[in-house]
């Protein structure tokens, strides 16, 4: 009887422990549906209901993890729309305005997208989802370097480069989309100079300190711009030498 108890009792421990290891695997995913939950309830009650409609747009909005992008001790707000602080007085942008912006730019398959102030990468993924070839430069030093290490850990494909983006990247130019993700009280001469003809550029444009209005820039064959204003908003301000 002692040795039929051992034999059970070792048995028991075994599958007790095969336990152990699959239950880590498990709750993981359960993390991961929560998150994707959120990214549900994200489209569902902040996207589409104020506009957007996009498929590709709101694909890849229901497809980047915004949790990876936010800092860790606020994570559990990824979700909610609005602007979270990333550090160095810089926030990642609410996902409303992130999806918007994208929606107003029609962005094809392909076209090559300059974004100005990568932040937390966020935005830049969101590009890169939706097949553009995504260049985004961020003028503080301590950002670049931990964005470029994010975006590359989470497979996605954007250059990223250190530098003022009042002036752009022209040895990638001309870009068929510019967006220009701070505020900013003009419109940058050397980013309209690398927008291809054909082109659209966004921008926060107006008071740095108080509001602006979401403005859409389109140049056409001629290299004539025509701009629309699309709504109130409110962003950090564009730095460096959009300040002069």
């Amino acid at each position: 009887m002692e040795n039929l108890a051992k034999k059970f009792l070792k048995k028991g421990l075994l599958v007790f422990s095969a336990f152990l290891i699959v239950l880590p695997p498990l709750v993981n995913s359960a993390l991961a549906l929560d998150w994707e939950a959120k990214r549900t309830q994200m489209i569902a009650v902040d996207l589409v209901p104020r506009g957007i409609w996009s498929p590709a747009v709101l694909k890849a909005m229901k497809q980047v993890p915004r949790q990876e992008f936010v800092p860790k001790h606020i994570r559990k707000l990824a979700y909610a729309d609005r602007p979270l602080p990333i550090g160095e007085g810089q926030t990642i942008s609410q996902p409303y305005v992130v999806a918007w912006m994208s929606q107003l730019l029609e962005i094809e398959k392909d076209m090559k997208v300059l974004e100005i102030g990568t932040g937390s990468g966020y935005q830049a993924a969101v590009l890169a989802v939706l097949g553009a070839r995504t260049y985004s430069m961020e003028i503080r030093p301590n950002l670049a370097h931990e964005v470029k290490i994010r975006l590359n850990k989470l497979g996605y494909r954007v250059q990223v480069r250190q530098g003022d983006g009042y002036y752009g990247w022209k040895q990638h130019a001309p870009f068929d989309r510019i967006i220009i993700t701070a505020a900013a009280n003009h419109v940058p001469r050397p980013l309209l100079e690398q927008l291809k003809l054909g082109g659209k550029l966004i921008l926060p444009l107006g008071n740095v300190r108080y509001y602006q209005n979401m403005t859409l820039i389109e140049k056409d064959s001629s290299s004539k711009t025509h701009t629309s204003q699309h709504g109130q908003v409110r962003f950090v301000p564009m730095v460096g030498a959009a300040q002069d």
